[in-house]
């Protein structure tokens, strides 16, 4: 078992996890969730104004990605330098926020907020 755990902080930067996916600023005031429902291993969670993906939850399927139709979800190896910040955000906020598994009505729905265009 310390090995895996070993392994684990080489590849997290001694973090102690390890990210596939991360979901970035085009989520931001969007927060569609054509995503959660597509996810086999409900690894999404629910922030105020975004969603977050768990690193410890995800199995790197990419399910999720041809989902978004904000284009917010990257594998960590394609997230663009500018929002790579959010690697580590998602990290972070996925434990401390709801799980979400059932779609919902978008932010950009409700209240109109969101900047991102849709694919």
């Amino acid at each position: 078992m310390w090995a895996l755990s070993f392994v684990s902080d080489q590849y997290s930067g001694g973090k102690g996890y390890s990210m596939t996916h991360v979901v970035a600023e085009p989520c931001f005031n969007c927060k569609y969730t054509d995503c959660v429902v597509v996810c086999p291993v409900e690894c999404f969670y629910e922030g105020e104004a975004i969603l977050f993906i768990h690193p410890d939850e995800c199995i790197d399927c990419e399910a999720c990605v041809p989902e978004c139709p904000v284009a917010a979800i990257f594998h960590e190896d394609n997230l663009p330098a500018e929002w790579s910040a959010y690697k580590e955000l998602n990290a972070e906020m996925a434990p401390q926020c709801p799980g979400i598994t059932e779609q919902k009505t978008s932010m950009a729905d409700t209240h109109g907020a969101c900047t991102a265009p849709k694919r």
